[in-house]
């Protein structure tokens, strides 16, 4: 039940919707508008995103803006959150430099998701390569987005921050 709960949360958290009230002051005028009947205010937040898989809304990857959008709505509410992401298996490519990723990806367009993953480790994301993934890719440290920090095993480091209280979520 309790994860039950987190997900809920997290899924008004990232609709956009303000934190608490009620957006149609009397619902009988409002038809089609949203009344709240359960404001979440989360007071504190510490969530692990398990990045090991592509999920995309069209181009964007619903992983990294669903981590943008909780991000702002954390800093938009007070929250006192701590995130982290960990890239592995086939995602493990979003994390990149433009040189790494055009060979990885056969383009020469560079990483489209680098001014993303910039914003997010400039908001304070701890954001993650696996180097399971890295070597198997036979990617090094250079090759990764400025920032970006290296765990020794992604699923092992999930378990580690999920004992210490994180709520995981996999977009």
């Amino acid at each position: 039940m309790k994860r039950k709960n987190v997900v809920l949360a997290t899924l008004v958290l990232l609709s956009g919707l303000p934190l608490s009230g009620a957006i149609a002051a009397n619902p009988a005028e409002g038809a089609g508008e949203i009344r709240i009947d359960i404001p979440v205010q989360l007071k504190k937040a510490d969530v692990v995103f398990n990045m090991d898989h592509s999920a995309f809304l069209g181009d964007t990857p619903i992983g990294l803006k669903h981590m943008q959008l909780m991000v702002d709505r954390f800093k938009q509410a007070g929250t006192n959150w701590r995130m982290a992401a960990i890239f592995h298996g086939t995602a493990g490519y979003m994390l990149l430099n433009d040189d790494a990723y055009n060979a990885a990806r056969m383009t020469t367009n560079g990483n489209p998701y680098k001014a993303t993953i910039a914003r997010l480790i400039a908001d304070g994301v701890s954001v993650e390569e696996c180097a399971v993934t890295m070597k198997g890719n036979k990617w090094t440290n250079a090759d990764m987005l400025p920032g970006v920090k290296v765990n020794s095993g992604a699923n092992l480091r999930i378990v580690e921050l999920v004992q210490q209280g994180y709520v995981m979520l996999q977009p």
